[in-house]
């Protein structure tokens, strides 16, 4: 990328639109799971455009699904009228989702799918009253902003709801940190409980809650602990939103959502990014009665639209006929192993599940969130061929999310990649 273009970027976007790197890149060619740049370097993508590049790039299944689409002339006709592909993949997902009665709203972005549910609940609760996680993230609207609970990603203090925070999603951090799984539950049920008591007036709309918080570092919790709170919920007839905007489709291994590893059914679910695999394409699916609550008319305008019903189509297929969720066990399981046997000082914590890896850094020998470590880190291993994210409440944790069909080979690559960074990060360091 010239420098040109980043000037050219700083004179026209917002100062907020944060870029990766001491010197930002431009992807200029895809293919697989490696992308190359304007200078003509190609890397090994650990990052997958925030999790949405799903199944890596230039997809020929995908690709000859949309252009069917396109040699039609129908990229758009909006949901005032009957559009085939949005019925038949609604009628997918409301199936896959395991809610009974299940019914399908489709939105463009993930923020949007969260506002949307956010509007639900309220509305069928007749409140205005939310309950979300602490070190959570679920969009840039004003909606979802408000109930965003990382000060490094909450723009206004200004909100549309009442929000109060659990917790429950980041137990590294945690005062509850050192006890076993099922008392670090047991704790984070009485504090819902005593929050529901103390700081609400009862009636609340509803609990959003990531079962793996993305923007917060991959953190998560015990399994079990949203079945715990959802027996609590349901006393008191408050709703929970499952966001799934990036552990869907199999990309956490074992299971096909990630709030499975609870064992409960939510009331809604919310979801996005690896759906599409580039398309712009979110939603929400839930309870029937939930969806049909509104009194008044509304539509949307790309929600649904041909073209990401059909790519998002092939993409839950190519999901389903290379048994992708399985391969995000397997290569999952191998970057973890791999990474928890690294010894080094500046590794406080590897976590995660399937293809969502968390690696919080710390000041050597201590548990002091290490900001310089994550920095030096996406430079290390860009060096050397790899991308990858980072995040967390402090911005020190690495985010490792390749496509759902990395290769056992590309993973060991990516692995050997890691191991070196982190032994040249530590020594500058030091």
């Amino acid at each position: 990328m010239t420098d040109d273009l980043l000037a050219r970027h700083q004179a026209v976007l917002p100062s907020w639109m944060s870029l990766l790197y001491e010197e930002p890149l431009e992807i200029v060619h895809a293919q697989d799971r490696r992308i190359t740049d304007s200078n003509g370097r190609t890397y090994l993508d650990f990052f997958a455009g925030v999790l949405t590049n799903s199944i890596g790039y230039d997809v020929a299944e995908i690709g000859d699904a949309v252009r069917k689409q396109l040699d039609t002339g129908v990229l758009h006709t909006s949901t005032l009228y009957l559009i085939r592909s949005q019925v038949e993949l609604a009628e997918r997902i409301a199936k896959l989702s395991g809610i009974p009665d299940a019914k399908v709203f489709f939105t463009s972005t993930g923020s949007e799918a969260n506002d949307t549910a956010l509007m639900l609940a309220t509305q069928y609760r007749r409140s205005n009253q939310v309950l979300a996680l602490r070190n959570s993230y679920h969009g840039r609207s004003f909606g979802t902003v408000a109930i965003t609970g990382n000060r490094g990603w909450s723009a206004s203090a200004l909100s549309p709801v009442k929000v109060n925070y659990v917790h429950g999603g980041y137990r590294y951090r945690s005062p509850f940190r050192d006890l076993s799984d099922s008392a670090y539950i047991d704790a984070c049920v009485a504090d819902l409980v005593d929050v529901l008591q103390i700081a609400t007036s009862g009636d609340v709309a509803c609990l959003i809650a990531e079962p793996i918080q993305g923007v917060g570092g991959f953190s998560l919790p015990p399994d079990g602990l949203f079945k715990a709170m959802k027996e609590v919920l349901d006393a008191y007839g408050i709703l929970f939103v499952s966001d799934e905007v990036q552990t869907g489709w199999g990309r956490t291994g074992e299971h096909f959502w990630g709030i499975q590893a609870h064992d409960v059914v939510p009331d809604m679910m919310t979801f996005a990014k690896g759906l599409g695999n580039g398309l712009a394409i979110g939603g929400v699916v839930g309870r029937a009665a939930v969806l049909d609550c509104f009194q008044a008319q509304s539509f949307s305008t790309f929600g649904g639209n041909p073209v990401s019903m059909v790519g998002a189509t092939a993409v839950l297929d190519y999901i389903s006929d290379h048994d992708l969720q399985a391969n995000c066990t397997a290569r999952g399981n191998q970057l973890l192993s791999g990474l928890r046997a690294v010894a080094n000082p500046v590794v406080g914590e590897v976590r995660g599940k399937g293809l969502m890896i968390g690696v919080e850094l710390v000041e050597p020998g201590t548990t002091t969130p290490s900001v310089r470590a994550a920095a030096r880190m996406l430079e290390e291993t860009r060096n050397r061929g790899l991308l990858i994210g980072k995040g967390g409440l402090h911005g020190n944790v690495l985010r490792i999310g390749p496509p759902m069909t990395l290769t056992e080979a590309e993973a060991q690559e990516g692995l050997d990649i890691l191991v070196d960074a982190l032994a040249a990060t530590h020594a500058a360091l030091t």
